[in-house]
């Protein structure tokens, strides 16, 4: 099979966003726009992607750093046809060539496949969708047999064409030898006095190929996005699709219009997740898994049986089996829970290894540290990591207690089952089973007088 090249066009300004960002930079689902498009054709397996870029290039450019991609500087906006006659020096002859858009972000890999499975040179593949309301959209003109004959944009359409609810989503996949014989034929004459890729439906028909239609399963696959209102609604119909798929997979969501994905989430069996969870990247949950409201949780993997508190924040970390996180927890980038570990509330951890059944209940930041097993940290404990410059660790062993209000000063080491008394400030190692304590001697004055406002 010939080789596929995927042709990208993202040129357009964009200027019913109100923006400054380039439209194709917008995100749904975390993401622009243009990298889920860049994503499904190397889901395609394409040869090569090329990007027609224009307005906000630079910045475009600089989004996405990919061999895979090759840019395509269109210095003038002048149509469809244009914009993709600026890729037909890079295209070798037997290519088949898929067009997509990059404001169109949620096509399924699927849905490409099928349109580009029978593609050679006998034929054109069009991609079509059935609108109620087509206003706007290029419709799709059929022969008393039903065969496809051209497209006819909105506004150069006849009041009878305008009926026809059959329209085009610009999707189209055809030889590179046909692209480049008709594509320099396009003529701007038209309502718009641009160069329309759709006029190469009728030169097709007129050159005997054959068009075949396919059409995507739901139409949100194929809109593109000219406003926030319609970036708005994508991004709910592609979160209704994420809540959707994991309740088919063993999860019970409290409400499935109040969660988003925002990457790639796997999930085991019987989790619940309650309302305004968001998942951004990477993260795995295990079975048995309970995520509280309005919990954020990024690059994390989280195992069997854990429990995530309300409004707990987690990102880069792993949490070990049965782990209880929070509420009000932060766990930053390598983080390593052990299993039946707990943070609590108000508790923030960094660079943190805390063995299996260890406890940092509250009020706490530990950082640049390693717990082991049993350890039981006060409310009020900082690992003090840091001084200006560097930074420090701070090594805990096995079944040591820390009293409440202690600041251990890194580099230190508290070996195994020592205690260390309430308040202290910890600056010398502590051997093992010792108790350390290192705070001020209490005085207490009889007959002192509160100072009195004069």
């Amino acid at each position: 099979m010939n080789p596929l090249h995927v042709v990208i066009l993202a040129a357009g300004q964009g200027s019913r966003m109100k923006s400054a960002l380039p439209k194709v930079l917008h995100p749904v689902a975390g993401k622009a726009m243009l990298h889920h498009v860049v994503d499904t054709a190397k889901q395609l397996g394409a040869e090569k992607i090329h990007t027609v870029i224009g307005h906000g290039a630079d910045q475009v450019r600089a989004s996405l750093h990919d061999d895979s991609v090759n840019w395509v500087l269109q210095t003038e906006q002048l149509g469809t046809g244009h914009a993709v006659a600026q890729a037909l020096p890079a295209l070798p002859d037997n290519a088949r060539v898929l067009v997509l858009y990059g404001d169109v972000p949620l096509t399924r890999k699927e849905t490409l496949e099928a349109m580009v499975s029978d593609l050679d040179d006998s034929n054109l593949a069009l991609l079509t969708v059935d609108m109620d309301n087509p206003h706007g959209y290029g419709r799709i003109v059929r022969n008393e047999q039903g065969l496809v004959q051209a497209i006819v944009e909105q506004k150069d359409a006849t009041a009878e064409q305008q009926d026809i609810q059959e329209v085009n989503t610009g999707i189209l996949a055809v030889s590179a030898s046909h692209l480049k014989s008709w594509l320099p034929a396009l003529s701007n004459s038209n309502a718009q006095g641009e160069y329309y890729l759709t006029d190469i439906i009728a030169m097709a028909v007129n050159n005997g190929l054959s068009v075949t239609v396919s059409q995507p399963l739901n139409p949100f696959e194929v809109q593109g996005v000219n406003n926030r209102l319609q970036l708005a609604e994508l991004e709910r119909w592609y979160q209704r699709q994420q809540a959707e798929r994991l309740m088919t997979e063993g999860a019970t969501l409290a409400d499935p219009a109040r969660i988003d994905v925002r990457g790639e989430l796997t999930i085991g069996n019987d989790l619940w997740i309650d309302i305004n969870a968001v998942f951004e990247g990477k993260v795995s949950l295990g079975s048995n898994v309970v995520i509280g409201p309005n919990c954020l949780i990024k690059d994390a993997t989280i195992a069997d049986g854990a429990e995530i508190k309300a409004n707990s924040v987690i990102e880069g970390a792993v949490v070990g089996a049965n782990a209880q996180i929070g509420p009000f927890a932060r766990l930053r980038p390598g983080t390593e829970l052990a299993a039946n570990t707990k943070v609590g509330n108000f508790v923030e951890t960094k660079k943190a290894v805390v063995g299996e059944g260890s406890k940092i209940n509250h009020l706490s930041y530990v950082g640049d540290a390693s717990l082991g097993r049993n350890v039981n940290v006060g409310a009020g404990t900082i690992t003090c990591n840091y001084d200006g410059v560097n930074k420090f660790k701070t090594e805990i062993g096995d079944g040591v207690f820390v009293g409440s209000n202690t600041s251990l000063v890194a580099p230190v080491t508290v070996a195994a089952e020592a205690t260390i008394g309430a308040g202290s400030t910890i600056t010398r190692n502590v051997a093992e089973s010792e108790l350390a304590v290192a705070r001020g001697k209490q005085r207490n004055i009889a007959g002192w007088e509160r100072p009195k406002k004069a």
